[in-house]
């Protein structure tokens, strides 16, 4: 197990570095203390690749590389209210935004009752395969589903949110939980990978020309994939009327995920029935996390609580939801 007191360390770096305005003081009142932190696999024994050489990084920005323990990070509530999302950052699949993106959405995730699970997953340019995160992600379902006893989470209340190469991921566990992708290593794994619900936030979804230019799609799938292989890799090729409600938010002028990720997502899904939001912001980029205050992207995380709210898997916003930590 990962030293818990690095995480807090961690967490309490992040939010000085960033300044972030806390949910309500979710870090004043403590409730990052709570914090666990779970090993993905027993005994720290992924499958597959030998892992980085030297030890885990975290930047001045609270990104992080050098990945050798895969692990969850559990933000459990004051007051639980059997919700639970599991949290994953992007940086594609080169280095994990978790200061940024997955920290701060966790954070305020917490405050409004729901446990929160950050991944920290092997990245494929560290000596591990381009598989790693894809079977981080779904072992890490069904881990939380495992743990949902000890957490009193609602078995229909466990979703999954994903930032860039992160909504990659997010959605990939979302679309292909039927998929096994490593043999069974204890009892989680007879539990399902299927998240309840997907919020896919500026993601990177798509692996086809002429959207093909991301750092995602390179680690995964290569510099020169044939279109078979990008498609296999590609989300909106992947969906199918078994895949859970699906929230998106992308920035029109989104330089590094063209919103076409998006639009392409949101025809595959209505094309098979799946219940979808999307949220097209006409300014905002890339990588905002939670949003600047003052700006259009800001709106996304009380629309999403709206959304899940409306949809039974969160319950209703207090007062004060609308407090969370805020991206600079």
């Amino acid at each position: 197990m990962v030293n818990k007191r690095r995480e807090l360390l961690f967490a309490a770096m992040s939010g000085a570095a960033f300044g972030w305005v806390s949910p309500s003081s979710a870090v004043a009142a403590g409730q990052s203390a709570a914090q666990e932190t779970l090993d993905l696999w027993p005994g720290n024994r992924p499958p597959q690749g030998r892992g980085p050489d030297g030890p885990e990084k975290v930047s001045a920005k609270g990104s992080v590389t050098q990945v050798s323990r895969p692990r969850l990070i559990v933000y459990r509530p004051a007051q639980p209210n059997g919700s639970a999302a599991l949290v994953i950052a992007g940086g594609g699949y080169a280095h994990i935004e978790r200061g940024s993106e997955s920290t701060p959405t966790c954070l305020w995730l917490q405050a409004q009752g729901v446990t929160a699970f950050e991944l920290v997953y092997r990245l494929p340019g560290e000596h591990w395969p381009a598989e790693a995160p894809l079977q981080d992600g779904q072992r890490a379902m069904r881990v939380i589903r495992s743990m949902a006893g000890r957490y009193g989470l609602d078995t229909g209340r466990i979703g999954v949110i994903g930032f860039s190469a992160g909504g990659h991921l997010a959605g990939f566990t979302a679309a292909t939980a039927a998929v096994a992708r490593y043999a069974p290593v204890d009892a989680a794994d007879s539990l399902s990978s299927r998240p309840d619900f997907a919020g896919l936030i500026y993601p990177v979804l798509t692996f086809m020309p002429p959207f093909d230019h991301t750092h995602a799609r390179r680690e995964i799938v290569g510099e020169h994939p044939s279109a078979e292989q990008s498609a296999a890799f590609s989300v909106d090729h992947l969906v199918t009327a078994q895949m859970p409600p699906v929230f998106l938010a992308q920035a029109q002028d989104d330089p590094i995920s063209p919103v076409d990720n998006s639009l392409l997502m949101f025809s595959a899904l209505r094309a098979v029935g799946v219940p979808t939001e999307m949220h097209i912001f006409p300014q905002g980029r890339h990588g905002w996390g939670m949003g600047k205050p003052g700006t259009l992207v800001h709106a996304w995380p009380d629309l999403f609580t709206e959304w899940a709210a409306f949809n039974g898997f969160f319950k209703p916003l207090s007062a004060n939801a609308g407090d969370r930590p805020a991206s600079q």
